[in-house]
């Protein structure tokens, strides 16, 4: 009886090692589509700012296009995640943003550049919306686990891409002149091609819940309003901070020693976010994780602007990295809490599509607002006030 009970809890530890092996490399997964992806460029953008002439318009569109491949990646998966099911579009999604990203570095026009960046965007919406749901089905008994693993999913995910940018691309383009960024994306895109093994192996072995085709309950869509509208508020408000706060940094004359060390440490909250916000995504089924977050992410926004000194930089380093990569946590969790297994897909895939359409706006729009009145750092105030508005819509959400 003794070594029948032995080795059922040798099994389930061995699951349970397995459980956190897949969770690793489905995160590797999100460092890739969302830290490199989405986020490097920020880094970047001063360095090609300057090589190609742009204005703050030319640069934030690149984000725009980004954002846009992004919509039509997540309206693609919410219509093939029955029928393709989350383990191929994460796999699929996965490989063709590391494609993508070598290719940005091949040549400097316009409509090169905004052509990669819609395609990383466009696979990166269908590996990211898809590690979510895969994410979901991990420790499905232990709600505790369950959305710790949701959180680092998100959190240290993406944290681990912007601490790796942050502690490098800053420091290699100093070293090595603005002409570099085309090595820089090579830079990027080799490191992404390392982490691929362990995220296709992750992939392989998750199964999602069911999808099933036929018989779905609709999505419950006016009880989920304010939920939707506060996430929508967080794809306005974030991108823009991600998106120009290095070039900010450099207008206020910042060395590229100093540029680094906020991204790493913007990174290593981000990383460490899951732990911080554990229990509030486990306790709480209604909006109010998604406002909580959303506070903080526009008090980490404004801080560099209303207090423009070293501190209160590292300070919003701090509140802005803890609070970010959160929202997505919070509304998939708030999924998991709310909904049937067989709707966790097409809600966090819904949500992802709200998600990025709000986020088209934001990085062009915040360009032609620091372009009109010649001071970036508007830009950055005007998107805590719309983080700040969603976060008062989110918080009249109810559990469903």
């Amino acid at each position: 009886m003794r070594h029948v009970s032995a080795s059922i809890g040798h099994a389930m530890t061995l699951s349970a090692t397995r459980s956190w092996l897949v969770l690793a490399g489905l995160a590797l997964g999100v460092t890739v589509t969302n830290g490199f992806a989405r986020f490097a460029y920020g880094l970047l953008l001063p360095a090609m700012k300057s090589e190609m002439q742009w204005n703050y318009a030319q640069a934030g569109w690149l984000n725009t296009a980004n954002a846009l491949g992004y919509i039509a990646g997540a309206v693609l998966t919410m219509m093939a995640i029955r029928r393709v099911g989350p383990v191929r579009l994460f796999i699929t999604g996965l490989i063709a943003t590391t494609l993508a990203l070598l290719a940005t570095g091949a040549n400097a026009e316009l409509w090169w550049q905004t052509s990669w960046r819609i395609l990383a965007g466009f696979f990166g919406a269908m590996s990211f919306s898809t590690a979510g749901t895969l994410t979901a089905g991990l420790f499905r008994n232990d709600p505790r686990r369950n959305a710790l693993a949701i959180a680092i999913l998100f959190g240290s995910g993406g944290g681990l891409g912007i601490v790796l940018a942050g502690a490098a691309l800053p420091l290699f383009l100093e070293a090595y002149g603005p002409a570099a960024w085309p090595l820089a994306w090579y830079l990027i895109g080799g490191a992404s091609l390392t982490f691929l093994p362990l995220a296709l192996w992750a992939a392989v072995q998750q199964r999602a819940p069911v999808q099933s085709q036929a018989g779905h309950a609709p999505l419950p869509l006016r009880r989920m309003l304010p939920e939707l509208a506060g996430y929508a508020g967080f794809g306005l408000g974030y991108i823009v901070y991600l998106t120009f706060l290095s070039a900010w940094m450099t207008e206020q004359a910042a060395s590229a020693p100093f540029i680094a060390l906020v991204w790493v440490i913007l990174g290593l909250c981000i990383s460490v976010s899951p732990l911080v916000w554990r229990p509030v995504l486990a306790r709480y089924a209604s909006g109010l994780p998604l406002a909580m977050i959303l506070t903080g992410i526009a008090v980490g926004s404004a801080l560099p602007v209303v207090l423009p000194n070293g501190p209160a930089l590292l300070l919003s380093a701090v509140v802005f990295g803890l609070s970010v990569f959160m929202a997505p946590g919070a509304v998939t969790n708030f999924a998991r809490q709310n909904l049937p297994p067989e709707s966790w897909g097409r809600a966090i895939s819904l949500f992802t599509v709200v998600f990025a359409v709000a986020q088209t706006l934001g990085p062009y729009g915040a360009g032609l607002v620091g372009d009109l009145v010649g001071d970036i750092g508007i830009s950055l105030l005007v998107a805590a006030g719309l983080l700040l508005a969603g976060a008062a819509i989110a918080s009249r959400q109810k559990p469903l």
